[in-house]
């Protein structure tokens, strides 16, 4: 790609200030101010969770972005985007919200520290929310670069269900891969929910029952590039993507150390 990528899409699990500070939170919040300041156009959204105060972190509706229904399991479920921004880095941040799957205090699990049973769906609104909502704004992304496994289904649909939109026409795919896939595990339906428009039941090589690992390897298989962004990856799943043919780059810990990682990832985008 070189000088062509311009705009970046960012779809984040994580952002700090708005969730803990943590290694995912901590590229949602500087990755993209860093790609802005290479002169790259970004958009950054990550889930609303309950746990997110409104007030203080000044979120407002976007109503002309709002309004759409996403059916997931036969119901019909309000796809509201909201908007916040990050003063210090002159970005904004798009939230996908949804009462029944992101009103909840948690953010993953329960009180007794238990996976929630929808979170595969909820990963299925994350995924469609942010692609529609991304339609909407008629804004085409060069790259669109996933963290966490909540995004881990949008490769599938941007490849699949999305495939013929000229908005995304030009786009490809970089998965960040995290120890967040480690010790999870989703509902036997997950296929079921997953499939939609031109991704059908065929086209998702998942088991019964998949793990947070399988549904990493389910989006490095729609992926262009991978990025392991942590040390505690599991080395099956790198040495899936490598196999797979796939350009990867390794975890390396002094770069998220000094920053320089910013660059690394910057370069990434540029040889796609």
């Amino acid at each position: 790609m070189g000088d062509s990528v311009k705009r970046v899409l960012f779809v984040n699990s994580e952002i700090y200030p708005y969730l803990p500070d943590s290694r995912i939170a901590s590229i949602g919040r500087y990755l993209p101010q860093g790609i802005q300041e290479r002169k790259k156009e970004i958009r950054s959204f990550m889930p609303r969770y309950g746990c997110i105060n409104e007030r203080k972190n000044q979120l407002h509706e976007v109503i002309r972005l709002s309004g759409m229904n996403i059916i997931i399991n036969d119901v019909d479920r309000p796809l509201v985007i909201k908007v916040a921004s990050v003063a210090a880095a002159r970005m904004q941040v798009y939230f996908i919200d949804n009462e029944d799957y992101f009103h909840r205090k948690q953010i993953y699990c329960d009180e007794h520290g238990v996976f929630f049973q929808d979170n595969g769906e909820r990963a299925v609104f994350f995924a469609r929310g942010v692609l529609e909502t991304v339609k909407k704004l008629r804004w085409a992304p060069d790259i669109i670069h996933c963290h966490g496994w909540i995004s881990n289904i949008l490769p599938a649909y941007l490849k699949k269900a999305y495939i013929d939109d000229p908005i995304f026409s030009g786009s490809k795919v970089v998965l960040s891969l995290y120890g967040d896939m480690n010790g999870i595990s989703f509902p036997g339906d997950m296929k079921d929910k997953i499939a939609f428009g031109g991704l059908e039941s065929k086209d998702i090589q998942l088991p019964d029952s998949p793990t947070g690992m399988d549904l990493a390897e389910f989006a490095a298989r729609y992926s262009d590039a991978v990025i392991i962004g942590s040390e505690d990856v599991p080395q099956e799943v790198a040495s899936f993507c490598k196999d797979a043919g796939l350009p990867v780059l390794p975890y390396r810990k002094e770069s998220y150390d000094d920053g320089s990682y910013i660059d690394d990832y910057n370069s990434f985008y540029d040889q796609l």
